[in-house]
């Protein structure tokens, strides 16, 4: 698993191109697993923190802190956005998923609401290629790195 911080690193175009369609709105998509393992999808803030891990909060009580205090798995989803009338132009859709860590912050005190970081198994970018006559899809994974191909 990985930090942000080490995907800018080893991929920083890539990591850029990534950050900028997660930051393109407020409101992410959070898949999270239910007690009987299927999913959920939940509205989600995130944040690219000053050092260099993806964090997330999650309200006291709510179905998505539960699923990830049972479960760590996730998967995110950045905002999405009216493709532009040439898809070559579309900068596309990121996605990220790992497990939540956890973490201690003085505003979640409390004990019930939740602060987590991610470590980071798999980073996507899909968009459609020039000519619009393919899609291209480049990944990140711990071990493989940086990868890019293209699906007609």
């Amino acid at each position: 698993m990985a930090s942000w911080r080490q995907i800018e690193r080893d991929a920083p175009d890539f990591a850029a191109r990534v950050r900028s369609r997660f930051d393109s709105g407020t409101n992410k998509t959070l898949a999270t697993l239910r007690r009987d393992g299927s999913p959920r999808i939940s509205g989600s803030e995130m944040t690219f923190s000053s050092d260099g891990e993806v964090t997330l909060g999650m309200m006291p009580a709510s179905m998505k802190l539960r699923d990830v205090r049972r479960d760590p798995r996730v998967a995110l989803h950045s905002p999405s956005l009216e493709p532009p009338a040439d898809p070559t132009q579309w900068e596309g859709d990121a996605k990220l998923a790992g497990s939540l860590i956890e973490i201690d912050h003085d505003d979640h005190s409390d004990g019930r609401a939740g602060s987590f970081r991610l470590d980071i198994t798999e980073v996507v970018l899909t968009y459609v290629g020039t000519p619009a006559d393919h899609l291209v899809i480049e990944s990140w994974h711990p071990g493989r790195g940086w990868q890019r191909r293209t699906r007609a």
